[in-house]
């Protein structure tokens, strides 16, 4: 059986092109999805004012605990 060299175009076209098109659709796909994630990342991050705001709310809880350790251990 002989095989036409138009036969044998589409058998490459189909083996080669095909998978090739198809990762690189699926890699394409991912690249949005990353940039999705990357820009609710941004969307979502802490400033620099809502940080600090934490931090002193943590630090006047720590200084409240502090207190009440320090009167619980005078009272020994």
């Amino acid at each position: 059986m002989e095989i036409s060299s138009m036969m044998f175009w589409n058998i490459l076209l189909t083996l080669v092109i095909a998978p090739a098109l198809w990762t690189f659709r699926q890699l394409m796909s991912e690249v949005k999805r990353i940039d999705i994630l990357l820009n609710r990342t941004r969307e979502e991050y802490a400033t620099k004012i809502e940080l600090r705001e934490d931090m002193r709310q943590i630090n006047e809880a720590l200084h409240r605990v502090e207190d009440k350790l320090d009167r619980a251990l005078s009272k020994v």
